[in-house]
């Protein structure tokens, strides 16, 4: 990789956590990659890294992009600033740097914020990853909806009223970024009248994985957490 006019910027989906979920293209910009920028949490390793850790090069220069895990100062943009300008300082340099993303790069990804900033100055590449909610759907073992159904994806920090609206009348729905937000979720969808369709799977792919009805799920979630709420059977007359 490389070249001085022709560095590269590489967003790379890495799919939902199971190493083996990355594609091939994923796997070899990694290995090829000598610099590579992530997230990471301000405590706690990054789960980007993790994921693709078999594939990284021991001499790869790493960037961290310390993101402080509170909403109310999401996004950082003080922290995507100083991330772009050493990234872009790389790629005036001649060098292409690769940014591990978590899922997909333009699916509720973060790696948005540095296109934003980089790619107006800088060829860029993006490579899709597997999503949360179709591995979310593989574990449930439920086809996430058929035909014409609609599919609505809904984030959990929004208000009742407003997941409620977005709800009703809809054929499937996934509804992600959980964590805290369970217990109000869970209010909505049952007076929706979708309990009976609805499953909670928190950590897809990942060996702690678990997958309940949305009824038995812990009030307590962790962030790698979603419902799912599938169309209706695909088979039924």
């Amino acid at each position: 990789m490389g070249g001085t006019d022709m560095s590269v910027l590489y967003g790379i989906g890495l799919g939902p956590g199971d190493p083996e979920l990355m594609t091939l293209k994923a796997d070899r910009l990694i290995r090829a990659a000598a610099v590579l920028a992530y997230p990471a949490p301000d405590t706690g390793e990054s789960f980007a890294r993790r994921i693709a850790a078999g594939a990284i090069r021991a001499d790869a220069v790493e960037i961290p992009i310390v993101i402080p895990m509170r909403a109310k100062r999401f996004p950082a943009q003080a922290v995507y600033d100083a991330a772009a300008a050493e990234i872009g300082g790389h790629l005036d340099g001649g060098r292409d740097v690769v940014v591990l993303c978590e899922g997909d790069p333009f699916f509720y990804g973060s790696f948005m914020y540095l296109h934003q900033r980089l790619s107006t100055a800088h060829r860029v590449e993006i490579v899709p990853g597997v999503t949360s909610m179709t591995a979310v759907a593989g574990v449930a073992g439920r086809p996430l909806c058929a035909r014409n159904e609609v599919l609505s994806v809904i984030p959990a920090p929004l208000g009742e009223a407003e997941i409620a609206a977005r709800l009703e009348g809809s054929g499937a729905a996934v509804i992600m970024k959980v964590g805290r937000h369970l217990p109000k979720v869970r209010r909505v969808v049952e007076a929706a009248g979708l309990m009976r369709r609805a499953v909670y799977v928190s950590h897809a792919s990942l060996p702690e994985e678990r997958h309940v009805p949305l009824a038995d799920a812990p009030d307590d979630a962790p962030y790698f957490s979603m419902i799912l709420i599938p169309g209706e059977d695909p088979y039924a007359a």
